[in-house]
């Protein structure tokens, strides 16, 4: 898995007040039920983001995570992967994620995506962010025909990617651990070939990183930390429109 059970994400840097926050239930188009989370700002960007978790589902890291969000602004709706094979339930500390990991798809996903699309209609542009097994799908997402500003991934695995490179159509930025146990050709290559397909992106290495640096409690990786909540403010900021 990618956070530790005691992780906790780092705060924005600009921190602003939060409506309110909590669990809702979204329905796929296929008809599954499944688990999110979200959290609205008192003060909107008008930008809304769907966070794609790691192998754990909707744990209590992106629960925060949510309401990280929209400290920064953002209308924000996290996303469970493991309606069609757990149902709505808790991703605790105690969740046994494998079994659900290995029967979750692309095609579940992207549909999973879209409703909590649907959920922030009210928004003048939508991306994703996602982590691990959701840095992945939310490349893969900029390829899709979903109605996505861009997609932002950290950690993500780009053999995960490599079947819809060719497709990618969405603005797409890459935040990658410099330590990750991805082999850091493998990015290259991912960026190497997004340049020479002529598609929009970024890509940023956090030398010496380890695979989940996005944890308030690396102190060693604040900076990073920092620099990867600029970028996501810049970024959204840039292809909101």
């Amino acid at each position: 898995m990618c956070h530790d059970d005691d992780s906790r994400p780092p705060a924005p840097p600009r921190v602003g007040p939060v409506a309110g926050s909590g669990d809702l239930v979204l329905t796929s188009a296929d008809g599954t039920e499944f688990g999110a989370y979200t959290a609205r700002p008192q003060e909107s960007t008008g930008i809304g983001i769907v966070l794609l978790p790691d192998v754990r589902g909707l744990h209590t890291y992106y629960r925060d995570l949510t309401v990280r969000f929209a400290e920064a602004g953002f209308d924000t709706v996290a996303i469970d992967y493991f309606g069609r094979t757990a149902g709505v339930g808790d991703r605790g500390d105690g969740f046994e994620w494998q079994p659900h990991r290995e029967q979750t798809t692309p095609g579940g996903v992207r549909a999973d995506a879209a409703a909590a699309v649907a959920h922030l209609s009210g928004a003048r542009a939508v991306f994703t962010v996602g982590f691990c097994f959701g840095g992945s799908h939310s490349w893969r997402l900029a390829a899709s025909d979903l109605p996505l500003a861009g997609t932002i991934g950290f950690y993500g695995r780009p053999a995960l990617v490599e079947d819809v490179l060719g497709q990618v159509h969405r603005p797409l930025l890459m935040l990658v651990a410099g330590a990750d146990m991805t082999p850091q050709a493998d990015f290259a290559a991912m960026d190497a070939a997004l340049t020479a397909a002529g598609r929009e992106h970024e890509m940023h290495v956090y030398a010496g990183a380890p695979h989940s640096f996005f944890d308030r409690s690396y102190a060693q990786w604040q900076g990073a930390c920092a620099d990867a909540w600029q970028r996501i403010l810049d970024f959204t900021a840039r292809y909101a429109g």
